[in-house]
């Protein structure tokens, strides 16, 4: 199968899973203002989030096939980063509030109809494990296949707990169960916002890929023959799936003069995309004598 049809098969899965999702949203908001259920209000905002996280994944998808241009050499790659920082914030502004509002509902539990709030409860779940279903089978075609496939998987146990509260009211007459699905699915999103948080602060502040340490990056170069010593190694993410890396290796006057240059970048090349947790085929290398290396300027960062 060709990559384009691998992409547009991708596609599909998430427009279909996107639109189940979005569908929900706007079904079980409607069940929080008719039920006034605290676990549904979360939930609907967890799947407002889920559906966004996977809007991004579909526009990611079509975008991949779109080329680089002069003024957006790496093209959208990172407009994904942007989504994921702002899903991360309504997810915990979102976590946050239904953890004050939970607590207080605690104490002063509101009347919650545990039939409407089961079934909007159920619809949920059903439409989550259709999506899931849809976005099983390829979730490791490519990062950003699963990270939608993990969206939707999480909104489903979002649902379970709806539907948990609703059958504990309808059993027992306790309706601080609401309240206490509120809590559990708050304690759900609120991590997974700080994580999204934490990675997309990552890629923004230029941070080494995780799993890559740059010192052991460096000492494998330095070991390439002919290789005297290494500076401005950097190395960072684009976007899901795009680690690039950049380093100066500085070798004597001769490996020019001999023609060992181009072996020694083949190498280089080879090290990066071979021996690290992280491909790097996105690899910039610039090969410099000692004398070329004492003329550059070391006011700027230099690892």
């Amino acid at each position: 199968m060709s990559h384009d049809h691998r992409h547009g098969g991708n596609r599909t899965r998430l427009a279909i899973a996107f639109g189940i999702t979005a569908a929900l949203v706007v079904i079980q908001f409607v069940g929080s203002i008719v039920t006034g259920s605290l676990a549904l209000l979360t939930d609907t905002a967890h799947a407002l989030t889920d559906a966004s996280g996977l809007l991004v994944a579909l526009v990611a998808a079509t975008l991949m096939l779109r080329p680089a241009t002069s003024r957006r050499t790496w093209g959208f790659a990172r407009v994904e980063v942007l989504a994921a920082l702002g899903q991360a914030t309504v997810l915990l502004a979102v976590g946050l509030y239904t953890a004050v509002e939970g607590v207080r509902r605690l104490f002063a539990p509101p009347e919650v109809p545990a039939g409407e709030l089961l079934a909007f409860g159920v619809l949920g779940l059903v439409a989550n494990l259709v999506a899931i279903a849809i976005l099983a089978g390829h979730r490791d075609a490519n990062l950003n296949m699963r990270a939608a496939f993990l969206e939707v998987l999480n909104d489903a146990l979002g649902s379970l707990g709806v539907i948990a509260a609703a059958v504990v009211i309808a059993t027992t007459g306790f309706q601080r169960a609401d309240a206490l699905a509120g809590l559990f699915i708050a304690a759900l999103i609120v991590p997974r916002a700080f994580r999204i948080m934490r990675e997309t602060f990552a890629v923004l502040m230029e941070a080494a890929p995780a799993g890559v340490d740059l010192e052991q990056v460096r000492e494998h170069l330095a070991e390439l023959g002919g290789v005297e010593a290494v500076h401005d190694l950097h190395a960072s993410t684009i976007g899901t799936g795009l680690p690039v890396v950049s380093a100066h290796l500085v070798v004597a006057e001769e490996a020019f003069r001999s023609g060992a240059v181009p072996t020694l970048l083949a190498d280089a090349h080879s090290c990066l995309r071979e021996h690290f947790p992280v491909c790097f085929e996105h690899a910039t290398i610039q090969i410099e004598t000692a004398t070329f290396r004492a003329d550059e300027p070391h006011g700027v960062l230099h690892a």
